[in-house]
């Protein structure tokens, strides 16, 4: 779902964004090194229910192996979505 919206990811704010309807979707995120922790997800109210957490979460985890790094998921969002999808268990940081 969401495969023809692509993520933004806006360096300056730590934020990976995704833009669905004018609404702006993101994952707040800091990076040390090879290492991206991801904090928060956040969706606005005006499309939740619609698949768009699960979409800029797999959206982030593809980017963050296409770009040869590793996660730290502090977000309670993603731990849950990672129960579901032990597939992307690969990025986690040991």
């Amino acid at each position: 779902m969401y495969n023809d919206l692509q993520l933004i990811n806006n360096q300056p704010i730590h934020n990976f964004e995704l833009f669905v309807d004018g609404h702006r979707a993101f994952i707040d995120y800091q990076q040390k090194g090879d290492k991206v922790f991801l904090i928060h997800t956040e969706v606005p109210i005006e499309l939740e229910g619609k698949g768009v957490a699960a979409a800029i979460v797999e959206k982030t985890f593809r980017y963050l192996e296409e770009n040869h790094l590793k996660m730290v998921p502090y977000c309670a969002y993603i731990k849950v979505f990672l129960k579901h999808h032990p597939e992307w268990e690969r990025l986690e940081v040991v």
